[in-house]
């Protein structure tokens, strides 16, 4: 099952993917971890993305391609795997299958995590974030044992400065523009899905996973 998360910022994808790897024994692929990854091991992929991130700029899309095709290189894949944050764009999905079709394989299911801006927006200005290992906490929903501590490491946690509402907002607008293409394209390939994300993480995890089951049948 090769299976692609879709979603605003603050649906819940990372979350989602994780439980999903466990329930389903697929490998959590992530371009941020894989980004981060490469970096910290110094590649030469992430040789060049620490100079370019340095500069306080984006790491170029053929960049990141060239880290997804070869993290697609390891044998963890052969059954699926759980895709989160990537693709973002129209570009990006054309650029997903054409790494994943010269390896032989295709996305068999993409989930839409569709979240109401209101639902988003409590979940962003309450989200705090390990200034270690990068574990996502919540001062209300998931709040970590020990206040202002990580759960996982015990290092400390902080609020992102662009988790307020005012940017959280321009980033969903930005979303929607980019997301829409995407959204059109998948559907008019008959693998698109989409679920309520403002529901209990547990619901939709349960729905994910029924619909992954159905689409391996």
């Amino acid at each position: 099952m090769y299976l692609v998360l879709l979603g605003p910022p603050g649906a819940g994808k990372g979350t989602q993917a994780k439980r999903l790897a466990g329930s389903l024994s697929l490998p959590h692929i992530s371009t941020g971890d894989i980004l981060r990854q490469n970096v910290k091991d110094g590649t030469d992929l992430g040789k060049q993305a620490k100079g370019i991130m340095d500069k306080g700029l984006l790491v170029p899309d053929d960049l990141v391609a060239k880290m997804l095709d070869e993290r697609f290189n390891n044998p963890d894949i052969k059954k699926g795997f759980i895709l989160d944050g990537y693709p973002r764009t129209l570009a990006q999905a054309g650029t997903l299958d054409d790494i994943l079709g010269s390896k032989g394989l295709a996305v068999d299911l993409v989930v839409y995590l569709n979240t109401s801006d209101e639902v988003i927006i409590k979940r962003l200005t309450g989200r705090l974030v390990c200034s270690k290992c990068g574990a996502n906490f919540h001062v209300t929903n998931m709040p970590p044992k020990s206040k202002g501590i990580c759960d996982n490491c015990g290092s400390s946690l902080y609020q992102r400065s662009d988790d307020n509402e005012t940017t959280v907002r321009k980033r969903l607008e930005v979303y929607k523009q980019e997301v829409s293409s995407l959204i059109e394209y998948y559907s008019r390939i008959k693998k698109l899905h989409s679920l309520n994300a403002d529901l209990d993480a547990g619901v939709v995890l349960k729905q994910i996973i029924d619909l992954s089951s159905k689409e391996s049948r």
